[in-house]
Parts: C-alpha cells; structure tokens; sequence
C-alpha cells in the first residue's frame, strides 16, 4: 500500500472528508495540497507506528495550542477524540501548554475544546 493510500484510510477514520474539504478550498490556488497532506501529513506521519496515534495527537495538540493555531486546532481535537483520547484528557495537554504557550493560548485552546464537545455533543 502507498503513503497516500495509507494516509487516506487513516484521514478517513479519523477526519472524514478532509481531503475533499482542502481540495474544495485550496484546490484552485494550491492544486496538489489535499494529496499532499494526505500523503505526507496522513500517510507519513501519523501513520507511522514509532509512536503510537493517540500520543501523536498529544504533541499535535500541544503544538496547536502553543502556536495559537485554534482552527487547526479544533480539527486535530476531533481526531484525537476518535484515536481515544478523553475529554478530560485532552484538556489537561492544552492546560500543561499554559506553562510553554501562555495563559492565553490554554484558555483559547480551552475554549477551541469546549466547542469541539459541544458539536460531539449535538451530534
């Protein structure tokens, strides 16, 4: 099995319809993106089983909320949910950034998680 085909089954499990959701966006600036991340992001990384999924999605969470990048942020929320990661879980990795990231960017991460639950919750 390719990279890309890797990447697709395991973005497919974990944030259904992302790859179409870049190419609809991006598609007519960066035509190749979608793949790309799909191959690269997907199928390279996060499918590599050095370091298993779940702890994956902690570092990209953490990352996420130091950086401040809280769109990006609330999609890879989404995917650690389905690799298992817990609520409380996952608000504990934003809350540890405050220490690296700053108040700031704990609550708006915080917040950024709130609304991911909400929407799990509605659905």
């Amino acid at each position: 099995m390719s990279t890309y085909e890797t990447g697709k089954a395991l973005s497919e499990q974990v944030n259904p319809g992302m790859e179409d959701a870049l190419r609809a966006r991006y598609g007519h600036l960066v035509p190749t993106l979608a793949e790309g991340v799909v191959d690269w992001a997907y199928g390279r990384h996060y499918a590599d089983e050095t370091l298993p999924l779940r702890e994956r999605y902690i570092a990209t969470i953490a990352a996420l909320t130091a950086q401040g990048t809280i769109p990006q942020l609330k999609v890879n929320i989404g995917g650690a949910r389905k690799a298992g990661l817990s609520r409380e879980e996952i608000a504990a990795v934003i809350w540890q950034m405050a220490l690296y990231g700053g108040m700031p960017a704990a609550i708006n991460g915080l917040n950024a998680a709130l609304e991911v639950f909400a929407a799990e919750d509605a659905a």
